[in-house]
């Protein structure tokens, strides 16, 4: 009888507590919109990456999830949607991110082995005018790369082969990767390589070149069509480029992926579809495999530069175009915002000094360490200064500061630029203001996918 009266009271509590008594909540990350020409609503949830199609009713069933009752029949299908969870979203977005900073299975080098550079780009951030790798800063980089393999246990090495134009180093391309990947044979690791060129010099001896030092894809940028290219990407005499680029992607059989980047800009951004189309077309010429791909560009010229550096977006456009941005790298929350906030990322200049962010690759003043000597097993022993690379690491941690934890941006953004935000201002999402359009597109596109 204590038993059946004991089984009863347990059968009343449980139909009387609420989802928030058993610590469910509706999640911090939900966007939603109203559907066009439908009565439901598109709801996404910026950390899971997932989304759902909603009646009125059931989304207001989802705004006071924790006082349903714990069995309520829609629970399961909010939680399946990843719309509640009963867990602290900030704090698992933290611990992902500590761990994914860390020495992971892969590495990653950006080498540049010049800073030189044959154009003179008005909103390009690094100074340029040095020399070449040595064979002595060469062999550091070698060194550097077995102790980092030898630290991490990776499976994966990814080599950026990144300038000044790497190209007017080609010779120190070719040398370094084929030893670079007869090292990550040696300790049993996939080899992957990338570069970034303005593809001036790029012959079929180069892409021949490129091709058997593992290129799987470059990186390669037209700003418009004729005259429009050649008003932002000039030569270093001031002559033009655009020609001679699009001849070298017409006539030569490139063996790899290319990317052909517009950095859009106040001044080009009227010419996205023109560009496309154009980029389509010469892909179909060529019978290389080109991609359009345009980046909304970003405040950073060098300071001997900005005045002659095209206007950022701004408005709408900057809207428009950062929705479109995140629409093609969009698979939900992501730890960290770049390899800079990782400790098995390095970026290498051409003297040897070793720097966490590309983008600071020409400055010396922010240098943590040497190829010479760092070492990833004991990293902040073996660095010349140690500010330089924790800065960047605990960057990452959530965000540093409390408006960006309790922003509902964060797995999108993961605090944004470390470089900005270190250096500049904090870079927010263009499209911060205006999730109800965010929420529509990525709605649109992550059923599309389906």
């Amino acid at each position: 009888m204590a038993e059946q009266v004991e089984e009863t009271s347990v059968k009343a509590q449980s139909s009387t507590q609420t989802a928030g008594d058993a610590g469910w909540h509706q999640s911090r990350y939900n966007i939603f919109a109203p559907i066009p020409g439908k009565k439901t609503y598109a709801i996404v949830n910026l950390f899971t990456g997932s989304c759902a199609e909603l009646s009125l009713a059931e989304l207001y069933l989802l705004s006071i999830a924790e006082d349903l009752s714990v069995n309520h029949p829609i629970l399961p299908r909010l939680e399946r949607a990843g719309l509640v969870c009963k867990y602290d979203e900030v704090a698992f977005l933290e611990s992902l991110t500590r761990s994914t900073c860390s020495m992971g299975k892969k590495i990653s080098l950006v080498i540049c082995p010049t800073l030189s550079c044959n154009f003179d780009c008005p909103y390009c951030f690094e100074h340029h005018g040095r020399g070449r790798m040595t064979q002595e800063v060469q062999d550091d980089v070698m060194r550097l790369a077995e102790r980092m393999l030898k630290a991490s246990g990776a499976d994966e090495m990814h080599v950026t082969w990144f300038g000044g134009e790497p190209l007017l180093a080609h010779r120190i391309v070719a040398s370094l990767s084929e030893r670079l990947i007869a090292l990550a044979s040696e300790h049993g690791a996939r080899y992957d390589a990338s570069i970034f060129t303005n593809a001036y010099l790029l012959t079929q001896e180069t892409a021949d070149m490129l091709a058997a030092s593992r290129i799987s894809h470059a990186q390669i940028t037209i700003d418009g069509i004729g005259s429009a290219h050649d008003r932002l990407r000039p030569f270093a005499n001031g002559g033009p480029t655009f020609d001679r680029i699009v001849n070298n992607l017409r006539t030569v059989h490139i063996p790899f992926k290319v990317m052909l980047r517009q950095n859009v800009n106040a001044e080009n951004a009227g010419t996205m579809d023109e560009v496309r189309a154009f980029v389509e077309e010469l892909a179909r010429e060529s019978g290389n495999d080109i991609v359009y791909y345009p980046v909304t560009m970003v405040g950073s010229a060098a300071p001997e530069r900005e005045s002659k550096a095209p206007r950022v977006i701004e408005g709408s456009d900057a809207v428009e175009l950062g929705i479109t941005d995140l629409l093609r790298s969009f698979s939900g929350g992501q730890a960290f915002h770049c390899e800079a906030q990782s400790l098995g990322a390095v970026c290498i200049d051409d003297e040897g000094r070793l720097i966490k962010c590309w983008e600071g690759a020409a400055n010396s003043e922010l240098a943590f360490g040497t190829a010479h000597d760092w070492d990833p097993a004991n990293p902040l022993a073996t660095a010349t200064d140690p500010d330089k690379l924790t800065m960047y690491l605990n960057s990452a941690v959530s965000a540093a500061d409390e408006e960006c934890r309790s922003c509902m941006w964060l797995p999108v953004c993961a605090g944004g630029c470390p470089q900005k935000a270190l250096f500049d201002k904090r870079e927010c999402v263009p499209y911060k203001d205006n999730p109800e359009a965010c929420a529509l597109a990525l709605y649109q596109h992550l059923t599309s996918k389906r």
